[in-house]
């Protein structure tokens, strides 16, 4: 199947390369178009079926990646950094890594959404994958660019004591230390263009004692900033200081 417009194609084609992708020869064009259309743009061909599809090759993709690189880690192992390799978090980072924004249709009024960027890139990711594993019914198209990117990835949390879900780990750890769990106190900042990120600011308090703060463009994302810092500055401690950290 082809695209009508070759400009769009040219487009995709770029973007291909960029990810990584040798031989285009296989490629379903119209499939990768539709990968890259928000439902804002069309209610009948967009990218919600292949990012369902999408999702799912990439966590098979991340099962299979984990498991031949370390072979010997228990299955919670697995599951506990695929987690963190498949989450829109890290798959929009990626996304925007490759600049996928600028090939997706949408409409003006959707991208000007700053508070949706995060789950919009995650599905256009996803929905590539899904393109590339429909035109073929394999993984041919995806594994040989796509498990350095998760590899590098899973590395990282594989080294993380917390794997990088720093409010877990810290609540497991006062749990066991200190028989309590931390609570959290945020504040919602009104911000300039451009500093979403900082848009909530949250410490994390255990008993009278607080252990951190962070900054997120969410509520959970400043939740986990704060335990972040909590986690790295009391972990390896028995006793928490009896003054507040500043």
């Amino acid at each position: 199947m082809t695209i009508t417009d070759p400009r769009r194609r040219i487009e995709l084609q770029k973007l291909l390369k960029k990810l990584g992708l040798i031989d285009l020869s296989k490629v379903n064009w119209t499939l990768l178009d539709t990968a890259l259309t928000h439902p804002s743009v069309s209610q009948k061909n967009n990218y919600e079926q292949l990012e369902f599809v999408g999702d799912a090759v990439v966590r098979l993709a991340a099962a299979e990646l984990l498991k031949e690189t370390y072979p010997h880690l228990p299955v919670g192992e697995y599951a506990a950094i695929r987690s963190v390799i498949v989450s829109d978090r890290f798959l929009a980072e990626v996304a925007e890594q490759y600049g996928v924004e600028m090939y997706l249709l949408i409409t003006p009024n959707v991208r000007g959404d700053r508070m949706g960027r995060i789950s919009r890139l995650a599905d256009a990711f996803e929905a590539i994958l899904g393109a590339l594993y429909e035109s073929t019914k394999t993984m041919e198209l995806i594994r040989y660019w796509l498990d350095p990117i998760l590899s590098e990835k899973a590395a990282q949390v594989h080294a993380d004591p917390a794997r990088q879900n720093y409010k877990d780990a810290l609540q497991e750890w006062t749990q066991r230390v200190h028989k309590s769990l931390p609570t959290y106190i945020v504040q919602e900042h009104r911000l300039n263009k451009g500093e979403e990120n900082e848009r909530f600011l949250a410490q994390v308090w255990l008993k009278d004692q607080m252990l951190g703060e962070g900054r997120g463009a969410t509520k959970k994302a400043s939740h986990q900033a704060a335990a972040k810092q909590a986690f790295y500055a009391f972990v390896n401690q028995d006793n928490i200081s009896s003054s507040p950290k500043k």
